[in-house]
């Protein structure tokens, strides 16, 4: 077989593994799979690399994805999985990946409907008393290399009047590497409202800075690193591939 050949052969299970990932996303900007092997190793279930490169992926909870890129050491497959269009691994590999993820986006997703339902009816205490509040809207902010801002117009929904809640908290790796969590909370003009409206922010920005809500099926990442910038928020990850989605 040609080296042509070779090439066609590995990029015909790129395309294969591409279909499978858009087939679990809402929407994608653009996905490429890359499968580096030649026709020998193919036969004798070696592949040499996989890397995945995705841009404008929105997953679940309409949490959108800026760029993902994910690469692979070597690969054992089922070389009968080949006739039928598909990398069908042997046994789990380690890769490594990288998630951005942008603050319109971020933002884009606390204001969602998936997220505004939890943050509607919430019984609290403001101002000495137990009152029922809505989230009526969040504005998620990256001003810095150092810390997020969260602000929220909160509705009582027994005065019928409404009232700000802002604060700026740092971003840190929690719950094994698999959560994003706020800490160090600083109140704008060190003005607390509500300790409980402020748990509500933190816990709903927790869910969303999930990285299983960004997982590809077969697919789990583990934060190793935040990288914080104006308006971006990259994390570097370890990967571990159990099957590729087909």
């Amino acid at each position: 077989m040609t080296k042509d050949d070779r090439s066609l052969e590995g990029q015909a299970l790129g395309k294969a593994a591409e279909i499978g990932i858009k087939s679990q996303l809402d929407e994608v900007q653009e996905v490429n799979v890359d499968v580096d092997a030649q026709a020998l190793g193919l036969a004798q279930g070696k592949v040499d690399s996989v890397s995945i490169k995705g841009k404008g992926m929105v997953m679940e909870k309409d949490l959108r994805v800026e760029d993902m890129e994910l690469q692979t050491d070597s690969v054992s497959i089922n070389p009968l999985s080949l006739a039928f269009g598909k990398v069908e691994l042997t046994r789990p590999v380690d890769a490594s990946a990288h998630v951005v993820l942008l603050e319109e986006d971020i933002n884009r997703a606390f204001n969602s409907e998936y997220i505004r339902s939890k943050m509607q009816g919430l019984d609290v205490h403001v101002n000495g008393k137990v009152t029922k509040v809505d989230f009526q809207q969040v504005d998620f902010r990256l001003p810095d290399s150092t810390k997020v801002a969260l602000s929220a117009t909160i509705l009582d929904k027994e005065t019928g009047e409404s009232q700000p809640v802002a604060f700026t908290a740092k971003p840190e790796i929690g719950e094994g590497g698999q959560r994003v969590v706020l800490t160090q909370v600083e109140y704008h003009d060190g003005k607390d409202l509500s300790p409980e409206l402020t748990e509500a922010l933190l816990e709903r920005s927790a869910e969303l800075l999930d990285l299983r809500n960004f997982e590809l099926e077969g697919m789990s990442f583990q934060i190793q690193k935040l990288d914080i910038s104006e308006g971006k928020l990259a994390l570097q990850t370890a990967a571990r591939v159990e099957q590729f989605p087909s």
